[in-house]
């Protein structure tokens, strides 16, 4: 806990292992999310048939999702810090929940896209909270190997969302993989009976209600927030580093994730029954690499670990474009997926702890969300390079995002600089 923060604040209480039941909770929601996301994708040659979509409309459908996740992801770090975090987390699933089994029951391109953006409020959410969350119940020592593992359930989310694609779709079609989305909602209604907020949001809510002295429904609404962190020189740099380094890993790692299947089959020409199975390794080697960075960002530190993974990454992304064999692909990727899965399995720890209990939702989840501006300009500018070129070499350029999202914290972000159970 910082000392500046130390004055007038009340210590939490020790923790016990209700972080372990916490834990299933944010695993659960995070999977749920990242299986919601591939809903889309999956479905998105049915919805072209049946609605008579442009590929400018299918298109569009990918950004209607990005806007409401950036939108939900802003919002939600503002209401976690006001109103709670396990109390958002809650609402935030029982929106895309909810969102996601009307898709089923929609008719038309307008009424898929409104429902789609409402959905992507809850998804957008869903994962900025439920990381800072969980980093206030876990203990310090076990925080990143934690966390890691939490942020592993969103590519656990993908491989489920291609089973159940799978077994769906041939059967019974989209709506019904939509419509199956309602599932998390008994989630939500369990956590909200079972889970308490943790005592260092219990006491920051202490301390914001004592500054104003009014009563918690009203205080509530006292700006805060963004003018809190900007005031303060600490936060306000620590806000804008982890903006910029956010925006250059979502621009290497959406500008990959959305182009790999499409550079694999067109460009390495492998079949695309190989190339599913090559992605599904690809994940699973990604989880893994998100599990492990946890553990040694615990043994070796934060900084060190999210450095070498996002250079690790930079640096490899050009050997898979020149090096590549048929012999190779597999190997290569496996290897490709572990490394830049390793600055996902450190990025939710470091960043919590970059902020103080009062302000940490609103600056996660401002600056994760700024961020995904960056994610929003990787697919079209390497769909602009591969005009004229290749998608080999917009991954190249990808390569020079991670390289950056790797530089910043490495030189101006120091570790552990507060501790969310206190």
């Amino acid at each position: 806990m910082d000392l500046a923060e130390a004055k007038g604040a009340t210590l939490a209480p020790p923790q016990d292992r209700t972080w372990i039941l916490v834990f299933i909770f944010a695993f659960l929601g995070l999977l749920a999310d990242g299986a919601d996301l591939m809903f889309l994708s999956f479905s998105l040659s049915s919805l072209k048939s049946e609605f008579g979509l442009s590929q400018v409309q299918a298109g569009s459908l990918g950004s209607v999702t990005l806007a409401g996740m950036v939108v939900g992801g802003l919002v939600s770090g503002w209401a976690a810090d006001r109103f709670g975090r396990v109390r958002t987390v809650v609402w935030s699933t029982m929106v895309f929940s909810l969102a996601t089994c009307a898709l089923g029951f929609t008719h038309n391109y307008a009424e898929f896209a409104a429902a789609r953006f409402v959905a992507a409020l809850g998804l957008g959410a869903e994962y900025i909270v439920c990381n800072t969350m969980m980093s206030e119940y876990v203990p310090t020592k076990h925080r990143t190997t934690v966390l890691a593992a939490v942020q592993s359930a969103w590519s656990v989310g993908y491989i489920v969302a291609a089973l159940l694609a799978g077994s769906i779709l041939p059967v019974y079609g989209w709506r019904w993989l939509f419509i199956a989305g309602i599932a998390p909602v008994l989630m939500a209604i369990a956590m909200k009976r079972y889970v308490k907020e943790s005592p260092a949001w219990m006491a920051a809510d202490a301390r914001r209600r004592a500054r104003v002295g009014r009563p918690i429904a009203k205080a509530a609404r006292v700006p805060g927030g963004l003018r809190q962190i900007f005031a303060d020189p600490r936060h306000r740099k620590m806000f804008l580093l982890w903006s910029v380094a956010s925006s250059a890993l979502q621009f290497g790692y959406f500008g990959v994730n959305n182009w790999m299947p499409t550079y694999l089959e067109k460009e390495l020409h492998i079949s695309f029954a190989s190339m599913a199975g090559y992605m599904v390794a690809n994940y699973t080697a990604m989880i893994g690499g998100k599990v492990v960075a946890g553990w040694l960002a615990d043994r070796l530190g934060r900084r060190l670990i999210f450095a070498v993974g996002s250079i690790g990454t930079a640096l490899f992304l050009p050997v898979i474009v020149f090096y590549h064999t048929p012999e190779l692909i597999l190997p290569m990727l496996v290897f490709f997926g572990f490394l830049y899965g390793i600055p996902y399995g450190v990025n939710a720890t470091y960043m919590t702890e970059s902020f103080p209990t009062d302000v940490r939702g609103t600056a996660v989840g401002g600056s994760y969300n700024i961020g995904r501006i960056g994610a929003a300009f990787a697919p079209a500018v390497i769909g602009y390079l591969a005009t004229g070129g290749s998608i080999g070499m917009g991954f190249v350029v990808m390569g020079a995002g991670y390289f950056l999202a790797g530089a910043i914290p490495a030189l101006f972000i120091k570790e552990k600089q507060f501790d969310p159970i206190q």
